[in-house]
Order: C-alpha cells, then sequence, then structure tokens
C-alpha cells in the first residue's frame, strides 16, 4: 500500500523504516538513560565540573592545558562540519544528474527495484540526515564559543563562594551541551548509512537501523571504554574536590 503525495512504489513499510531512524536518532539520549546509566557525556559531565572548579583554584597556576582541551573541541567540531559539508556538495551534485545515476545503478543486483521518484527521494532523505548533522556541528561550535567566554569570565583569584561555584558549574553545563551536539552530529553519520540501506528495500534498512543502534548502545554501556569511564565517574564521585 503507498502512501498519499510520495512515489507510488514509497509503502507504509518504507515510511516505517525513516521513521524508525529519526525516532531512534532524536530520543537516542533518553532511550539510554530509561536501560542505563546515561551517556558517556553526561556521565563525564561530573568531571568537567571538577576540572573548571580546578581552574578557579589558585593552587593550580598552569591553565595552558585547558584552552589546548577546549581549542581541540573545536578543531574536531569543525573537522566534521567541514567534511559533511563536502558530502552534501557529492550528493548535490548527484541529485542535479539523478536521472543518469538511476540508470546507471539499475543494473547492480544488490538494489532493490524502484522507480526513478523512490530513488530520489532516497538520496534526498540522506541528504536531509546529513544537514541535520551539520546543523548540530554549527550550533556545538557557538556553544564552544560560549563556553570560551564563559571560562574567561571565570576569576581563578576568587574565594569558593556560591555564586563562583555556579559560574563554574553552568560553564560546565554549557560544554556538556556542546559535546552533546557533536555528538548527536556524528550520529548522524551512522544513521545516514541506516538511510543508504533503503536502495536495498525497507526491510533492509529496518535491520541496518536496528544493528547500528544496537552498536552505539554498546559502545555506550558495555564497552571497555564506557566501563573505564563509569569507574572513573564513581571513583571521582568518593573523591572530595
Amino acid at each position: 500500500m503507498s502512501v498519499p503525495f510520495l512515489p507510488s512504489d514509497f509503502t507504509w513499510l518504507h515510511a516505517f523504516a525513516v521513521g524508525l531512524i529519526f525516532a531512534l536518532w532524536s530520543f537516542y539520549t533518553q532511550i539510554l538513560g530509561i536501560i542505563g546509566k546515561g551517556s558517556l557525556n553526561t556521565q563525564l559531565h561530573a568531571v568537567r565540573l571538577r576540572w573548571l572548579h580546578m581552574h578557579q583554584s589558585v593552587a593550580r597556576d598552569q591553565r595552558v592545558i585547558d584552552a589546548l582541551m577546549l581549542g581541540h573541541i573545536s578543531s574536531s567540531i569543525s573537522y566534521f562540519g567541514s567534511a559533511t559539508l563536502i558530502i552534501l556538495a557529492a550528493l548535490v551534485g548527484t541529485l542535479v544528474n539523478i536521472n543518469r545515476v538511476y540508470i546507471v545503478t539499475r543494473e547492480l543486483a544488490f538494489l532493490a527495484p524502484m522507480s526513478a521518484d523512490l530513488f530520489a527521494l532516497n538520496f534526498a532523505l540522506v541528504a536531509l540526515v546529513l544537514v541535520l548533522s551539520l546543523f548540530a556541528f554549527t550550533y556545538a561550535l557557538r556553544k564552544m564559543a560560549y563556553v570560551f567566554a564563559m571560562l574567561g569570565g571565570l576569576d581563578i583569584d576568587a574565594a569558593p563562594t556560591p555564586d563562583v561555584s555556579a559560574m563554574a558549574d553552568q560553564t560546565a553545563r554549557v560544554l556538556t551541551e556542546a559535546v552533546k551536539s557533536i555528538n548527536n552530529g556524528i550520529r548522524g553519520f551512522y544513521y545516514a548509512i541506516a538511510v543508504i540501506f533503503l536502495f536495498a528495500g525497507p526491510v533492509a534498512c529496518i535491520v541496518a537501523t536496528v544493528l547500528i543502534t544496537a552498536l552505539l548502545y554498546y559502545r555506550q554501556l558495555y564497552s571497555p571504554t564506557a566501563i573505564a569511564i563509569a569507574r572513573y565517574v564513581e571513583a571521582l564521585n568518593k573523591v572530595k574536590p
């Protein structure tokens, strides 16, 4: 059964496959909070809190490493943003010649039979996911600019008053939100791969989406890195600042 206002061979199974991708991508963090202890980024918020409180400490004189660490994060955002733009440019170039690409790919046995309209729609969906990833990266870069300003406003010689602590707490919160946007954009690359499987059919796309999501959850909950971070944060919470 086809979906109204869409290509005739775009069925409700296709719609379910696309909806599943965007649902799992959009509610990734919320689902992770239900089945686990939250994302690694959420757990590392405690580490950022301690780091920024140490930044304000009079006893800590060397702060160049702080700027280097934040600069590295900003460079990573720029790298992924630039890579996304390059891929989007390639996809736009493909859409311009979509009919020619459609004719050529009809000879590939692993692609499911589909109309030219559905073929173009699948390409558009891949581009849409990458555009959303680009938005996430650019928003992350803006948040990092806020972090730089807030970090510059921290008084490194101030007495540990509630207001001084609140400044460090909120700086850590904005930094965590910036990393959250980065992670959301990176996950978009994973789900863009799932969308590509639409060319092999909606069932293949659903299977790919589930496997990719399972891989992401494994890395967040059960990988050696996730276990090490969880133990680190647990130990950190027992140590007095």
